[in-house]
């Protein structure tokens, strides 16, 4: 039983760092205006995910080092400030969409102004990180978050043509009236949902955490092989419910409440319910982990005492900089900038950022004196080059995408 509950960082890192406000507002989006053919993206992303991830987690339970230490002795001060500096700028940036986000579904519940909500989100998401125990957090939001398995069982309960979803999904079509530049920027936007690089460094740090070492590898395997695909499952799942749903009505999704209409045409007041706390619980997971990775990367750079379960008197900096992350990102929200927009940019963004914190953990994982006989397998590392060859191009195109799409609109 205890070994069940262990498999908890892996659920959660799906559940609230996979299904995020990235992956729901861009899965409902895509599944709306482009039918099922955008899936091979989240399936390519699921895939780098869990084997990026896999290696991340090698790494925490081999060499017993979190990520960024590993990062700074291996490339050097430098190469790692350059790798740290882009990934707090892109973590606080989705972290400002997780506030966001998850007051866009308080607002769908209460019918108050998301701006509202924003700075009782911030707070509550700081005293969460601060007070809760690491356990808590995990297996609580991880549980919560398997609501969302309600997008499933909606359809089921939909008159859905299973046929035409997988020969949609089999045979991808560009839609004349969006063109190859709004097909494939939102074909990135799902590479970013799923490749977030805060889930790799709250992935490899929960394993430090949890004291991971090499008695541990089977485990964390399991963590990664179970965790992301289900992650992934639920992203098709939820693209899914959209084709059904919104798109013969010609619904183009601006806003969460809109993904979750295929819920309650197939399931009613019960079925919002179970959508709307699988929601909530994603995102608030997905705020943790981001204000967790923000403060275990600049902590574990530096060289100052971390760790979530440590009280702020042991690890004080690292406190600080989990409670600057949130200030940050809940001051921006504030400014009333659209949330959603803030999403797609935050994930096309993402994606475009990811060779700099997956490459560093490439090189580690490859290197005897790390990793010793754990190191890379040859079929991993022809498949982690090739997929990081792809993502160096996307993150050549990203930037030009954004501007010629105006971020998807």
């Amino acid at each position: 039983m205890n070994r069940i509950f262990r498999l908890g960082l892996g659920i959660m890192t799906s559940i609230g760092g996979f299904v995020d406000i990235g992956n729901l507002v861009t899965s409902g989006i895509t599944g709306a205006r482009f039918g099922m053919s955008l899936t091979w993206a989240i399936i390519v992303g699921t895939i780098g995910m869990t084997l990026y991830g896999e290696m991340a987690g090698r790494v925490a339970a081999v060499a017993r080092r979190p990520v960024f230490q590993a990062i700074r002795e291996r490339l050097g001060v430098r190469t790692a400030m350059l790798n740290l500096v882009a990934f707090v700028l892109l973590a606080l940036l989705t972290l400002a969409a997780e506030i966001g986000g998850l007051a866009l579904i308080l607002e769908v519940v209460t019918g108050l102004n998301y701006l509202v909500w924003v700075p009782l989100i911030g707070a509550a998401m700081w005293l969460v990180v601060w007070r809760w125990p690491f356990s808590l957090i995990e297996n609580l939001f991880g549980l919560l978050g398997l609501a969302l398995l309600v997008f499933v069982v909606a359809l089921f309960v939909l008159p859905t043509d299973w046929g035409a979803l997988g020969r949609n999904a089999t045979h991808p079509w560009v839609p004349a009236q969006d063109g190859h530049p709004m097909y494939f920027f939102y074909a990135i936007s799902l590479f970013g949902a799923c490749l977030a690089p805060y889930q790799v460094v709250f992935f490899a740090s929960g394993g430090r955490e949890e004291h991971w070492t090499t008695k541990n590898l089977q485990e964390m395997r399991l963590n990664a092989l179970i965790g992301f695909p289900l992650g992934g499952l639920l992203s098709i799942a939820i693209m899914a419910a959209a084709v059904v749903v919104l798109q013969p009505a010609r619904i183009d999704v601006n806003h969460l409440g809109q993904v979750a209409l295929p819920v309650v045409q197939a399931l009613g007041p019960v079925g919002l319910g179970l959508a709307l706390t699988g929601f909530a619980a994603a995102v608030f997971a997905a705020g943790t982990e981001c204000t967790l990775a923000i403060g275990y990367s600049i902590s574990q750079y530096f060289g100052w005492q971390w760790g979530k379960d440590r009280p702020p008197r042991e690890a004080p900096r690292f406190h600080l900089a989990c409670l600057g992350a949130v200030l940050v990102a809940t001051a921006f929200i504030l400014t009333s900038i659209d949330p959603i927009t803030v999403t797609v940019v935050s994930v096309v963004l993402g994606a475009a950022a990811v060779p700099l914190t997956y490459f560093p953990v490439l090189v580690v994982a490859n290197d005897r004196t790390y990793m010793g006989r754990w190191i890379n397998r040859r079929w991993t590392n022809g498949i982690a080059v090739v997929f990081l060859v792809g993502m160096m191009v996307i993150s050549i195109v990203a930037l030009p995408l954004i501007f010629a799409t105006k971020a998807g609109r």
